[in-house]
């Protein structure tokens, strides 16, 4: 699997959310990764995904690309993610 993202764009998230864009891609790594399309109204479909990296639940946004998968931004999960992660 291959992942890119937009390089100021990671920065800006790390600095926002201390979050690298390239930990967060472990997210598909995580055999109990929940994950579910976005409904929101964009050009393209994106995806949410919710996954252990380094005994650390993250909450990722991506979207799929011919061949690999673009992230858009991660962050630690809320309470309301954990739980919803924890129930499955």
């Amino acid at each position: 699997m291959e992942f890119e993202w937009d390089r100021d764009k990671a920065a800006s998230n790390l600095r926002k959310h201390g979050v690298d864009f390239a930990d967060a891609a472990q997210v598909f790594l995580d055999p109990f990764m929940l994950e579910y399309e976005d409904l929101g109204t964009f050009a393209e479909i994106r995806f949410n995904a919710l996954g252990m990296v380094r005994n650390r639940l993250i909450f990722l946004v991506y979207t799929e690309r011919p061949g690999r998968i673009r992230i858009i931004s991660a962050r630690k999960a809320t309470r309301h993610e954990r739980r919803q992660y924890h129930e499955g």
